[in-house]
């Protein structure tokens, strides 16, 4: 490795020193059978063979036969060993974060079970040592790092939101009691937002503190720490990662709540719920839930009332891939969605096989790959389209952001919400006291 940059050195070490024997297995078990071809919605969109997955498995294993393996340092052409340079690492940049959004449908059908959606963070993490992580992709993870949350939302703009919010949730619910609390200690609910949910989509707020309300919970968010998304998660540079997560983690803990509800979030649910256990090397003292299960949790035991008959029209559910596929979360917005509508229709295909909306894997922070991007969300465009549905559901506000464009650019004409939106619109509100006046007393 003589004549290699420190810089160079440092990713090669992830690559050719893991800490255990996972890597190794599966950067070197490709048998090139080419199932994976299909389940990559690059490489059906545009039928070009560079995105084959099968082929980023192979881009990271040539270098990893140049630098770890007798053959490949010394004749290095007869097993195709690539150098890392320049030219090497570009194609590294296209492929790893240009034409992957990481939803894991290549790792579901591959043969004999290689885990290309690990090799492929392995890759970016490489090229995140090396300071390789695409602007736009970094300057996301920044804003976290430096104010607290991902669209850097100043804390007075943040709490005037909420402060209207609580306004609007009084009305509607016609009781001047009800509340959005902050940083309030010794709940049973810290709740998490997307910081797109203050900054664009604040019914989403609206609907979850409505459920809260109907339920009769003991809950707060916090204005130190309530952005439940990690883009470090996406760019691969763990220790970035581990700083936002135990910032989420500290702020639980301090307020002692016993438990941290996810929002409406698919990576965030799983860097926070899965990954953050590792990443911090500790044992949660709360729980750890998404706001998808606790929603069928209030409605299977009764928290809530709902009538599906206040959404009448038809509605499908778009699958965020970290929720479903990675994270196992399949049936409890089936639950919520059977009990709060009168029309479902599943997508084709659905749940663990779903399309990725094309989204993921930071790409919706990604401009310069906006083409590639919409180019695969024609096929979820025509997923969306044969059934027939008048409103997509996703309980993920990246996909929600896609799914708009996607809805935008190929004209579908149907409404996205997210599923606390659907829950909110169902709900059946117990009728307020109501205090005699004196009158009526006498």
């Amino acid at each position: 490795m003589n004549g290699l940059s420190a810089q160079k050195l440092k990713a090669l070490q992830l690559l050719t020193q893991p800490k255990d024997s996972q890597l190794i297995s599966h950067v070197n078990s490709c048998v090139h059978c080419g199932l994976c071809a299909e389940s990559c919605m690059y490489y059906v969109a545009t039928n070009d063979e560079r995105f084959v997955p099968a082929l980023k498995v192979d881009l990271l294993s040539t270098i990893y036969q140049r630098y770890s393996t007798v053959t490949g340092k010394f004749l290095p052409r007869l097993v195709k060993a690539r150098e890392l340079d320049d030219a090497t690492i570009q194609e590294m940049v296209d492929l790893f974060f240009g034409s992957c959004t990481l939803c894991g449908r290549c790792t579901l059908h591959c043969s004999i079970g290689v885990d290309i959606t690990y090799l492929v963070r392995v890759g970016r993490a490489m090229l995140a040592s090396m300071g390789f992580v695409p602007a736009t992709l970094q300057s996301t993870v920044n804003a976290a790092l430096q104010t607290g949350n991902n669209m850097a939302i100043p804390t007075e703009d943040f709490t005037s939101t909420l402060s209207w919010l609580e306004d609007e949730l009084r009305n509607e619910v016609q009781d001047p009691q009800a509340s959005i609390p902050l940083n309030q200690p010794d709940v049973n609910v810290l709740y998490t937002l997307n910081p797109r949910e203050p900054r664009f989509f604040p019914l989403s707020i609206s609907a979850m503190a409505k459920i809260f309300y109907a339920a009769k919970e003991s809950w707060t968010l916090s204005t130190f720490m309530y952005d439940v998304t990690n883009y470090a998660y996406f760019s691969c540079n763990l220790e970035e990662a581990v700083k936002i997560a135990e910032r989420l983690f500290n702020e639980t803990t301090n307020l002692r709540a016993k438990r941290c509800v996810l929002a409406e979030c698919g990576h965030g649910s799983r860097a926070f719920r899965w990954e953050a256990p590792n990443y911090l090397q500790k044992l949660f003292s709360f729980d750890t839930l998404t706001s998808v299960e606790l929603l069928a949790e209030y409605i299977r035991e009764g928290r809530i009332k709902v009538d599906k008959d206040k959404n009448q029209e038809t509605v499908t559910l778009h699958d965020p891939c970290n929720l479903v596929r990675e994270g196992g979360i399949v049936d409890e917005q089936r639950y919520v969605l059977n009990h709060t509508t009168t029309t479902f229709v599943e997508m084709t295909p659905h749940g663990l096989d779903n399309l990725c909306c094309g989204g993921g894997g930071g790409q919706l922070s990604m401009s310069e790959y906006g083409d590639r991007r919409m180019k695969i969300g024609e096929l979820k465009a025509e997923q969306i389209r044969k059934t027939g549905a008048a409103t997509v559901v996703t309980p993920c506000h990246n996909c929600v952001d896609q799914l708009i464009q996607i809805n935008n650019r190929f004209k579908l004409g149907v409404n996205i919400k997210t599923l606390a939106e659907i829950v909110a619109d169902a709900l059946v509100l117990d009728q307020p006291a109501v205090t005699p006046s004196p009158t009526q007393k006498a």
